[in-house]
């Protein structure tokens, strides 16, 4: 599953934001029990290791200078919800994304 979520904030802000929200992944996952562990092995990327409804599912988000791309290998056994992860993937990193409010 790839997610695309366009930016107009500066690379370091877009990592700033990331971790200062990352504890806050989980709760975009559906069901809202989802244990979610980042690093970042260099600057532009996090990964993401997902446990929930007794699956984990691996990632990683690059930051690049105008949007965000999420990449989650989804098992064929959630397959079916990849429609929903990626609407509030798009829905919450549009917020967290958003130009500040002057």
């Amino acid at each position: 599953m790839r997610v695309a979520i366009p930016h107009e904030l500066d690379k370091e802000e877009v990592r700033r934001r990331l971790r200062d929200h990352s504890h806050e992944i989980g709760d975009a996952i559906p069901g809202g029990v989802a244990n979610v562990a980042t690093g970042w092995p260099s600057d532009d990327r996090m990964t993401l290791d997902v446990g929930a409804m007794g699956q984990t599912v691996t990632g990683h988000i690059d930051v690049e200078s105008n949007q965000v791309v999420l990449e989650l290998s989804l098992p064929p056994m959630l397959s079916f919800i990849e429609p929903i992860v990626a609407a509030a993937v798009r829905d919450q990193g549009q917020k967290m994304l958003a130009p500040p409010k002057d």
